[in-house]
């Protein structure tokens, strides 16, 4: 099956920040499994993969959730579904964490992972210098996770299903509150952004986006 270059940007044209979501209509299961799994699999940096998504449908916890994050508090609870999205912490993420070794070697054949563990240490400890503080390594991680985000929402837009990125709350205090649920894993995840998908209850105002000429630029 293919997909036309028209649908795939009628589906980005489609899609945006959605407000106020219609609650009387709910994502299939089929459809947001779907969804999901273009998460999944998305690419990220040494297939990392430091990403995990919580399905929030409990409702005593969108309450909460609601309480402390502002950007979810108009989303909640008319979204169909509500997703955070968590990163793995440098517990995970270096070079030689178990969890890296574990997900190298996956994607490396025996003969070259000694070797390609080593190009891990350089890229991190030198090329990108993420070794330098912890905070850097946390943030590389969460940078890939915006990958399987910006996935997730175009594949819902390609099928006709809204979204809105969440990124307004306090960190520390949802990481408070996802650590007492038991979320967080001992340390071996933090919050990195959260999602909400629904159907949209009005349409949209006008697009404002630069021009194309304003933000491509050919060097040849």
């Amino acid at each position: 099956m293919t997909i036309t270059k028209e649908e795939i940007l009628k589906a980005h044209h489609f899609r945006h920040a959605t407000k106020e979501f219609d609650p009387n209509q709910i994502i299939s299961d089929d459809d947001f499994e779907f969804i999901l799994e273009t998460g999944r699999l998305s690419p990220s940096s040494f297939s990392s993969e430091p990403w995990k998504f919580v399905v929030v449908q409990n409702e005593q916890l969108l309450s909460k959730i609601k309480k402390v994050s502002y950007g979810a508090a108009s989303k909640l609870p008319e979204a169909s579904h509500f997703v955070i999205i968590l990163s793995r912490t440098p517990l995970d993420m270096r070079y030689d964490s178990a969890f890296q070794k574990e997900q190298q070697s996956k994607a490396v054949p025996k003969e070259r992972l000694a070797r390609h563990l080593e190009i891990f240490e350089e890229f991190q400890r030198n090329d990108f210098k993420l070794l330098d503080h912890e905070r850097f390594l946390t943030d590389w991680a969460i940078k890939q996770t915006y990958i399987a985000l910006a996935n997730m929402m175009t594949a819902a837009a390609l099928i006709g299903i809204d979204s809105c990125p969440i990124e307004g709350f306090d960190i520390d205090k949802m990481n408070q509150l996802l650590d007492e649920e038991g979320l967080l894993e001992d340390g071996h995840f933090t919050i990195s952004v959260m999602i909400a998908f629904g159907y949209r209850k009005k349409e949209p105002g006008p697009r404002i986006r630069l021009s194309f000429e304003e933000v491509v630029k050919w060097v040849k």
